[in-house]
C-alpha cells in the first residue's frame, strides 16, 4: 500500500511539473502593474533615477537602439513626443538594451555620438545589464511603454507600438502612444492599452 501510494504521489508530481512547463508565461509588466524604479546611465555621463522624476505625471519609455532600421525611422517622432508631451508632464526616456558585444554600433560610446548627431531632446539610457528590458518584457526596437503615476507609484497603462506605420510617418492613422497620453491627461481610460510592436529583436543574454 505504501509503495502504491508513493507511486501515485510521484505520478501526480510529474504530471503537475509537466503542466507547469506548458503553462503560458507572462513576460514582463502587464497592464495595470506597478513598475519599479530603476536607474541607468545617460549619454551625458550621469545616472538617471526614475524616482527623482517627482514632477512627472507619467513617463513614455521607448526601447530603441542605433542600428535597427525600424528604430531609425522613429527618431524624429521620438523628438516630437518628448517636445510635445514633456512639458505636459510626460517626458520621454529612450533606452538601449542592445548587447554591444554582438552589435558594436550599439556601444555606449556610439550612443553618445549618435544622440549628438541626431539632436536627441530626450535622455538616451544604456541598459548595460539588460535588466530593465527584462523587467519590462521588452522584445523589440522600437517598443513603447506609457506609465502613469498613481498614489506615487508608476502604473503601466500602455505597451506596444508607437503608432501603426513604422515606414511612413505621413501614413500614420493610429497614434497609440499619443492617444494613451491624451486619455490619461483627460482622466480617461486608455482606448487601446496594448498592441504588437514591430521591429528588430533585442538579443537578450540569458
Amino acid at each position: 500500500m505504501r509503495v502504491k501510494r508513493a507511486l501515485i504521489i510521484m505520478a501526480f508530481l510529474i504530471l503537475n511539473l509537466g503542466m507547469q512547463s506548458f503553462a503560458p508565461q507572462v513576460m514582463g509588466y502587464a497592464i495595470g502593474d506597478t513598475v519599479q524604479d530603476f536607474k541607468l546611465k545617460n549619454v551625458d555621463g550621469k545616472f538617471l533615477f526614475t524616482k527623482d522624476l517627482t514632477h512627472a505625471k507619467g513617463l513614455v519609455i521607448v526601447f530603441t537602439c542605433n542600428h535597427c532600421p525600424y528604430a531609425l525611422k522613429y527618431e524624429d517622432r521620438l523628438n516630437y513626443l518628448n517636445k510635445t508631451y514633456g512639458p505636459k508632464g510626460f517626458p520621454l526616456l529612450a533606452i538601449s538594451s542592445s548587447d554591444p558585444v554582438n552589435i558594436p554600433e550599439d556601444s555606449y560610446e556610439a550612443m553618445v555620438k549618435w544622440s549628438k548627431e541626431h539632436n536627441f531632446s530626450f535622455p538616451y539610457l544604456f541598459d548595460e545589464q539588460q535588466s530593465v528590458a527584462k523587467a519590462f518584457g521588452a522584445r523589440r526596437t522600437p517598443e513603447a511603454f506609457v506609465l502613469f503615476k498613481e498614489k506615487g507609484k508608476w502604473k503601466l497603462k500602455y505597451r506596444g507600438a508607437i503608432d501603426d506605420n513604422g515606414a511612413d510617418p505621413e501614413g500614420v492613422k493610429s497614434h497609440y502612444v499619443e492617444d494613451a497620453i491624451n486619455a490619461l491627461l483627460s482622466g480617461k481610460s486608455v482606448p487601446v492599452a496594448e498592441t504588437k510592436s514591430v521591429g528588430c529583436s533585442i538579443k537578450l543574454r540569458s
